[in-house]
């Protein structure tokens, strides 16, 4: 298993997925309506150079209570509206033990052909202990032959304090390359949390 070390953070590879991790780029949000990574901006590279590219957003903060976190594809314009189909499941247990855990497939979160941002988290509130961590995998953006796949996987203490886990999975319907990826709340900014990019060499 191939790990990669950096000062706060030891991250393994999957059995079988070869490689070694390089860092890319750390953003930390700070009351921003989005967080970008466009690749030839700031040091953001993705292309060709790797085959395989993860996200990972630490400790994210709302600003707004009750909020969705996003994400979008950016196929060669301005805006991040590359086409997807997805799916996505979720998972939800209360701190006190209260009531039943749910495990539920999210229609309403899900995409069949649509230009929106894919939502990988619900119910996010504003109390000083509740945030999302994750992590977002993008394969071979920059063919223009296939589509592209991506997988996510996250986790939030949602505002109802509740441990909420959410997987989902999908695919950008386009033959250009994927040259950028955003990430939002549906309202309100992002208070605080860390996103760092890597490619898989």
């Amino acid at each position: 298993m191939a790990t990669y070390q950096d000062s706060r953070y030891n991250i393994a590879l999957p059995s079988g997925a070869g490689g070694s991790l390089v860092h890319i780029k750390t953003i930390a949000a700070s009351s921003d309506s989005t967080i970008s990574f466009v690749d030839g901006t700031s040091d953001v590279v993705l292309d060709n150079t790797y085959r395989t590219y993860i996200f990972k957003f630490i400790n994210i903060h709302a600003g707004s209570d009750d909020v969705l976190f996003s994400v979008g594809f950016r196929d060669g314009s301005t805006a991040y509206d590359a086409t997807k189909t997805t799916t996505l499941f979720q998972t939800e247990h209360n701190e006190s033990d209260s009531g039943t855990p749910v495990f539920t497939y999210a229609t309403g979160d899900d995409l069949a052909q649509g230009t929106g941002f894919q939502v990988m988290t619900r119910n996010l509130g504003t109390g000083n202990d509740e945030c999302a961590s994750g992590e977002l995998w993008l394969f071979n953006p920059s063919s223009t032959t296939y589509v592209k796949h991506f997988m996510f996987k996250s986790n939030i203490n949602s505002n109802d304090d509740s441990s909420d886990a959410s997987y989902g999975a999908g695919y950008c319907n386009v033959t250009a390359a994927i040259d950028a990826v955003q990430f939002k709340f549906n309202s309100g900014n992002i208070d605080a949390g860390t996103f760092k990019l890597y490619g898989i060499a």
